[in-house]
């Protein structure tokens, strides 16, 4: 990242604008670790806000917890033996035990990638 500085009354300003950023949208996960960042590690976000590579750096988080979430999801529905034959059995108790599993298996995300440094 190039900086360049554009002059305001006495002082030069930089100019926080990334030559190139990566291409892809935040969801649910970069979202939070960007707020985390902001929130609770300010060094560390300024960081890489300064050095261009928060966009980069989201992207990633995001993409290693949506495989996490995804993997530990499919691990314990099998574990726990919630399957399409219980769907079509019974429907609400199905329904249950899958938000039950998505809320931990969550939880396990964010404590390991999200709230990490």
């Amino acid at each position: 990242m190039n900086l360049t500085y554009e002059k305001c009354g006495d002082y030069l300003m930089p100019n926080l604008v990334p030559d190139l950023e990566p291409e892809g949208e935040f969801r649910k996960f970069g979202l939070m670790r960007k707020s985390y960042l902001e929130n609770h590690r300010r060094g560390i976000y300024s960081g890489l806000l300064l050095s261009g590579e928060l966009k980069k750096h989201l992207l990633m988080i995001q993409e290693q917890s949506e495989e996490r979430f995804d993997l530990l999801v499919e691990q314990m529905a099998k574990r726990e033996g919630v399957t399409e034959q219980l769907k079509a059995q019974d429907q609400m108790l199905w329904v249950r035990r899958m938000n039950n599993i998505r809320a931990r298996a969550e939880e396990i995300v964010l404590n390991d990638i999200i709230y990490c440094l």
